[in-house]
């Protein structure tokens, strides 16, 4: 499904970053523009792949203790990974069950989220932004225990902070609330800020979601990874590989 959504991206991708910062700018502190962060501004791959080399490691499993980012082709199929380390279908099946229990204790924490790293352009064109003088809003699945691991990793990887002129961290109250739904109350918060102009974000369901709540904004979504689940883009969507691009 996110290799089949990568054909999304169409030549020209670069004109619809160009037009939103356009926008931002003659709004300034009016707008409001809203970002994911897991595949969308970072790259997942790096604490995927520690999670499964310290699962390799702890189980004597040799193949999987030389994990790296690369074994991950998505950001989300363990299996693909566990795969591409070495393992047999009939091992990667016999382990699964623990690597998950495994994953499920790490992934979702402060500490191993700090190994993420920027998606190509992330950085720069949250700064572009940010110098726009509009909201910026990091609005994410992530739960507030992970934001300390979440600020350092933004820091390492340059982009803007939380706190800096009018950049804002919306986070989850606890692990427990559904992730999907979160986005949608976010929406109100968002709102209030001003008027949302776009969105970025590399799942399906939460880029259409952005759409029907804020139909004349311009929703982008990164043709990176995502859940898996079989939603179909909105057409008026635009899919962009990265923020990499000559402003």
């Amino acid at each position: 499904m996110a290799s089949n959504l990568r054909t999304r991206v169409q030549q020209g991708w670069q004109q619809t970053l160009r037009a939103i910062l356009e926008q931002a700018r003659s709004l300034g502190s009016q707008a409001v523009l809203a970002f994911d962060l897991d595949s969308t501004l970072f790259d997942n791959r790096p604490r995927q792949a520690r999670i499964l080399r310290e699962f390799g490691q702890a189980q004597a499993l040799e193949k999987l203790g030389t994990c790296e980012p690369h074994h991950w082709e998505s950001g989300f199929d363990m299996r693909g990974a566990m795969r591409n380390c070495g393992l047999s279908s009939e091992e990667v099946e016999a382990h699964f069950e623990a690597a998950r229990s495994f994953w499920l204790k790490r992934f979702f924490t402060s500490h191993y989220c700090e190994d993420d790293v920027a998606i190509q352009g992330a950085a720069a064109f949250t700064h572009a932004v940010a110098a726009t003088g509009a909201h910026l809003a990091y609005v994410t699945g992530r739960h507030e225990g992970m934001r300390p691991g979440t600020i350092a990793c933004m820091r390492r990887n340059g982009l803007a902070l939380p706190g800096e002129g009018r950049v804002h961290l919306l986070m989850k109250p606890t692990e427990r609330e559904d992730d999907d739904a979160f986005k949608r109350t976010a929406h109100a918060r968002l709102g209030e800020l001003g008027q949302v102009i776009a969105a970025f974000d590399n799942e399906p369901t939460h880029a259409n979601d952005y759409l029907r709540r804020f139909p004349g904004a311009k929703v982008v979504h990164l043709a990176t990874d995502h859940s898996g689940r079989p939603v179909v883009l909105l057409d008026e969507i635009v899919s962009v590989p990265h923020f990499s691009f000559e402003p």
